[in-house]
């Protein structure tokens, strides 16, 4: 049984930056009742599982200014106007990771909050790695850490990796890592 779709009936641009819009939509529900839905538009975003040849992946611990504390994650950033899904993949295994991949595998996809923003995120699991200078934006600043699948569970598990992009990433390319 599919469910009713909400139909748009104007969308408004409220505020803009380079990374996202926040807009303000006018819907009808099925039953004629009129209402409003702000939401975060935009083009998308990327996660990479770096995989090295001895089967650890490469995460980054970065500070995250709204919570306030660091978090360690999978290389990742959001699609730029003019790019796509997988060139901005390459450039964020390079900017965040320090590599380039000769073998990028397109995974799944998944939404990291369907109430609040549009946003798809791309996962990729990058293999055949080679270093190259990383570039990071001027408010990033990154630790690489290694970590084998099994040591990526226990940080899992004990609350350690706690950043839901790299928890549902992680589900997504876990079948296509081998686990020893």
């Amino acid at each position: 049984m599919s469910l009713p779709k909400w139909k748009k009936l104007t969308e408004r641009e409220i505020s803009k930056n380079p990374w996202w819009v926040y807009r303000q939509d006018t819907f009808e529900l099925p039953n004629g009742e009129v209402g409003e839905y702000f939401y975060v538009h935009t083009n998308g975003s990327v996660m990479v599982i770096p995989l090295l040849d001895d089967g650890r992946m490469l995460l980054v611990k970065q500070y995250r200014y709204l919570c306030d504390e660091e978090s360690l994650e999978f290389p990742s950033g959001g699609v730029k106007g003019g790019s796509d899904y997988s060139r901005t993949a390459v450039s964020e295994l390079a900017e965040e990771g320090g590599f380039k991949a000769e073998e990028l595998t397109y995974v799944g996809k998944f939404n990291p909050f369907n109430g609040v923003t549009n946003e798809i995120c791309r996962v990729y699991v990058a293999r055949g790695l080679s270093p190259v200078e990383s570039k990071p934006d001027r408010t990033e600043q990154f630790e690489h850490i290694l970590l084998t699948p099994a040591e990526l569970d226990a940080k899992i598990r004990s609350g350690e990796i706690w950043d839901g992009m790299t928890l549902a990433a992680w589900m997504l390319a876990r079948p296509h890592i081998r686990h020893e």
